[in-house]
């Protein structure tokens, strides 16, 4: 079925307000799920809003918190998230890393003790909209073995990268497993199989079977050692810049909470070379797209290029999204 976004924030706006978010917190975190959804990331958009009031009926997000600042160090500085929503919390401390950029050329924002910020792009387009370079990254719980062992021990700690561009921002988005647990999920309820090996099953094979991965909740690194290595190395980061927990301490609870997370951006216009940084990126961008496809069809695309695309699709059309997870959205919100 397809929802119109308008329609989406509405039935959402309500239900974050039946929940007892503030006026203004309830408008924003609706605003911030159909977005995503919008761009076709409903595995951290409208998927993800039945676990969202679970974790906010238990009381592992706290509804009143924001994150805070706890310590300063010039253009470096330590937040705590008071264990707040992580769409508020991840929202003002990228704001922060922008304010810091614009004064200083480059900020940094270390969050401790928050909850998951859902789609880590987000925050990417958001700083390139406000003309900053961003690098985002956040532990998880564990949901990969390290390379060679057979137990998850370690996250797949999203990363980000986004650069502004007139003709389009440069987004990267991209998990640290071969595919996002949030597209396991949705391919899981779609009951569609991988296209390519996503993890390991109970036979400790590889598999491309969503139900038995997320049974395992055993991921495959992207790269397979190397990514390994790259998830234990952001793990280390943010645990050590935040001073807050690690993937360790976080896989000790009963859910994912109290995560740690960093903004990094940069403001290229210190460099007063606007003209040549768009031309830079546009011939990097020409030059990939300027090549024989593999497959007859397929095309190459830049980080970001195809959220556009289906961004515009989906605000002409309606939004994709299953009867189910719609259904589920409107029993939490009793309608009927």
């Amino acid at each position: 079925m397809n929802i119109p976004i308008n329609e989406m924030k509405e039935v959402l706006n309500k239900l974050f307000l039946k929940y007892n978010f503030s006026k203004d917190k309830a408008k924003f975190i609706a605003k911030v799920y159909a977005e995503n959804t919008l761009d076709g990331v409903n595995s951290h958009g409208i998927n993800r809003v039945p676990l969202f009031i679970e974790y906010v009926k238990k009381g592992v997000v706290n509804v009143d918190a924001e994150a805070e600042k706890a310590a300063s160090f010039g253009l470096i500085e330590r937040w705590d998230g008071h264990l707040g929503p992580g769409i508020i919390n991840a929202t003002k401390c990228t704001n922060r890393a922008i304010e810091l950029a614009k004064i200083n050329g480059m900020g940094m924002v270390a969050l401790r003790n928050t909850n998951h910020w859902m789609r880590g792009g987000t925050y990417g387009w958001q700083a390139a909209d406000a003309g900053c370079i961003s690098i985002l990254f956040t532990n998880t719980q564990p949901n990969m073995p390290a390379w060679g062992g057979k137990h998850s021990r370690i996250g797949n700690n999203p990363f980000i990268v986004s650069i502004p561009r007139k003709e389009g921002h440069v987004v990267l988005d991209m998990a640290i497993s071969q595919f996002a647990f949030g597209k396991i999920n949705d391919y899981k309820l779609h009951k569609k199989k991988l296209p390519f090996p996503g993890g390991w099953n109970e036979d400790d094979e590889l598999s491309n079977d969503p139900e038995q991965i997320t049974k395992t909740e055993r991921g495959l690194p992207i790269g397979y050692w190397k990514g390994s290595a790259l998830s234990m190395v952001l793990d280390m980061l943010v645990t050590l810049l935040s001073a807050g927990d690690s993937t360790f301490k976080i896989g000790q609870k009963p859910t994912e909470s109290g995560i740690s997370q960093v903004y990094i951006c940069i403001d290229p216009d210190v460099f007063g070379d606007g003209n040549l940084r768009e031309k830079l990126l546009d011939e990097i961008i020409d030059y990939t797209h300027d090549v024989e496809p593999m497959h007859p069809g397929e095309h190459t695309y830049y980080p970001g290029e195809r959220t556009l695309q289906t961004r515009a699709k989906n605000l002409k059309e309606g939004i994709p999204v299953s009867e189910e997870i719609w259904g589920k959205v409107l029993d939490l919100l009793e309608i009927k």
